[in-house]
């Protein structure tokens, strides 16, 4: 086993330490090197102090119970005695305690990081193969030249990522320090004696465990991530609540379309995505609201939904909570409940739904400037303790039942709502869609009917009586850090055209019922969507008006929508979609080249 454990060190190592005194030199400063006395000296003196104050406490209690004297009053010495045992035991705790144990379980010797070259090592490594890289599919690998030694005075070992650039990838070059200790560390997670999970706990660095794992992962594949940038994240910001087991950041290009003029005011849209012209089109769209005097917002309804489902012996019973639940009566005492649980979470209805003797209870509650998710689950699972004590019987099954209906198409949601329910309108004029968007108002007309309407409903389609909404709903949740699997109940739209003065101008309008959308939480408060959340002046949330600068950033949403829609279906009206595409889409660098110099 330590033969395997040498083999993957001595892969990414560029020579070979000839003996334990050089590769100690090579290693990186450990924790114990700050201590003032040598490592032996101090465990041997807090041992020491730990069983003497251990000893001398024992002995001071029974004297006490002899003498009838209370426990609870200490003298100094007594004082120093508990100090001196609790300092002692953190000691120990900290640099024997964890380590000790993972030495009998996780490892099979007591050093925890270190390995010693010996006789039976040289010949493990002897008969490997010499190629340290096993050639893998998309890498340009050829076998190096055998292993030499080198009897070198290193000072520190520092070394890019071995593998090979794969093909059709620019490497982002990114220098890797690893240190022997990082070297052994990795070494034993490629062989699985300590899980890739914990390394961020174990080292109590989270950029240094996301280098090792991606090191570890390149090994155990063969695989090169040299394309996946490392450098310029901060990992300690996503710890916890955005990601797990990271090994790099994908990078995502940011435009902005607008301005979008929108209630009387301005805002550039930041939209993260990867198709050509999207932003283009989504841009004219803005242009055309603007040059024709705006759009307009409503917000009908705030709330997000969370739906359990319980169980009873009998259907009768089932309904017997129904009734109760949805009696007028009842409400107050069910939304104290609910709402013990949060400042912003507050109960607004339930609306139940029975299948047999199975009761699914669709909890809707405004939550401030967060999305909600977190807040509506506590606030319902307070319900359900509640209810426990008039209903022993309940049997709950699951804190959602998908009668939310959360990251799913759910014709609940299209008709109830969740999240935010906005309406976005605007009053096109003649000359704009002639000049601007290259189209007739009567053709749009038309094309919308057939297309978003009659289409769709061809198609069977659930909420997708639109062009592409989902598009910009998608773009805009991955710049500004919302949960981008809900861009699936989140664009639920339905896109209407409609002349108005006798056919001169263009009445359109999108409705989105659930758009699910928060200014704080989540991915919200990494550094690039918070800065594109400042960009819409609703980063974190609003103080004055608690839950404004989530709904301001649900109308943003549907403008945007809008002129998506407006731009999208123009251009299809115009025949001008297979060209634009292929002038966006397809465009090789020297045609870009040739139009930005002319």
């Amino acid at each position: 086993m330590e033969g395997t454990r040498r083999r993957s060190t001595k892969s990414i190592h560029s020579h070979k330490l000839v003996d334990h005194d050089e590769k100690s030199t090579v290693a990186g400063q450990k924790a114990s090197d700050a201590l003032p006395l040598p490592l032996y000296i101090t465990n041997a003196l807090f041992f020491t102090v730990f069983f003497s104050v251990v000893y001398f406490m024992l002995a001071r209690w029974r004297e006490k119970i002899r003498n009838s004297t209370p426990l609870h009053i200490l003298t100094f010495s007594e004082i120093v005695a508990i100090f001196a045992f609790i300092t002692s035991f953190i000691y120990m705790l900290g640099f024997f305690g964890i380590d000790f144990i993972q030495s009998l379980i996780l490892r099979p010797s007591p050093d925890v990081w270190g390995a010693h070259d010996d006789e039976e090592d040289e010949e493990d490594l002897l008969i490997e193969d010499a190629r340290k890289v096993p050639c893998g599919q998309a890498l340009d690998c050829a076998a190096p030249s055998p292993p030499q030694k080198l009897a070198v005075e290193p000072v520190a070992v520092v070394v890019p990522s071995p593998l090979l650039k794969p093909k059709a990838v620019d490497e982002i070059p990114f220098p890797t320090t690893l240190t022997e200790e990082d070297e052994e560390i990795i070494s034993s997670v490629v062989a699985g004696r300590t899980p890739s999970y914990s390394l961020e706990s174990k080292l109590g660095d989270c950029k240094r465990a996301a280098a090792i794992r991606r090191e570890a992962l390149q090994r155990i594949t063969s695989k090169s991530l040299s394309g996946l940038p490392l450098e310029g994240f901060d990992y300690e910001s996503i710890l916890g609540q955005c990601c797990e087991m990271p090994i790099g950041y994908v990078q995502i290009p940011v435009g902005v379309a607008g301005p979008l003029l929108l209630d009387g005011k301005e805002y550039s849209v930041p939209m993260a995505t990867t198709e050509g012209c999207l932003v283009a089109s989504t841009n004219r769209g803005c242009k055309a609201i603007n040059l024709s005097g705006g759009a307009s917002s409503v917000l009908l309804r705030d709330a997000m939904t969370r739906a359990p489902v319980v169980r009873f012996g009998t259907a009768k019973r089932a309904a017997q909570l129904k009734l109760y639940l949805e009696d007028p009566a009842n409400f107050e005492v069910v939304s104290t409940a609910f709402n013990k649980s949060s400042r912003f979470g507050r109960l607004q209805n339930i609306k139940c739904a029975l299948a047999g003797k199975n009761l699914y209870m669709r909890f809707s509650c405004g939550t401030g400037d967060a999305m909600g998710m977190n807040m509506v689950s506590k606030g319902v699972q307070n319900v359900l303790d509640f209810l426990q004590n008039d209903f022993p019987d309940m049997d709950v099954l699951g804190i959602s039942g998908n009668y939310c209906s959360d990251k799913k198409p759910a014709a609940v949601n299209w008709i109830e709502g969740r999240g935010k329910s906005v309406v976005c309108e605007a009053i096109i004029k003649g000359d704009v869609v002639r000049k601007v968007l290259k189209t007739k108002v009567e053709t749009l007309v038309e094309l919308n009917m057939l297309k978003n309407l009659t289409g769709s409903a061809m198609a069977g389609a659930l909420g997708g009586f639109n062009a592409h909404a989902s598009n910009i709903v998608s773009a805009i949740f991955i710049a500004t850090g919302q949960d981008p699997a809900q861009n699936v109940e989140s664009s639920h739209c339905i896109t209407m055209m409609e002349p108005l003065n006798g056919g001169e101008d263009l009445h359109v309008s999108v409705t989105m019922p659930s758009i699910e959308v928060g200014t704080v939480g989540g991915g919200t408060q990494l550094a690039s969507q918070s800065a594109c959340l400042n960009l819409l002046g609703v980063k974190g949330a609003c103080k004055e008006t608690p839950g404004a600068n989530a709904r301001l950033l649900a109308t943003i949403v549907a403008g945007s929508v809008l002129a998506g829609e407006l731009s999208l279906m123009s251009a299809i009206a115009a025949g001008q979609l297979v060209q634009s595409h292929m002038q966006y889409n397809r465009a090789n660098k020297d045609n870009v080249a040739a139009k930005v110099s002319s």
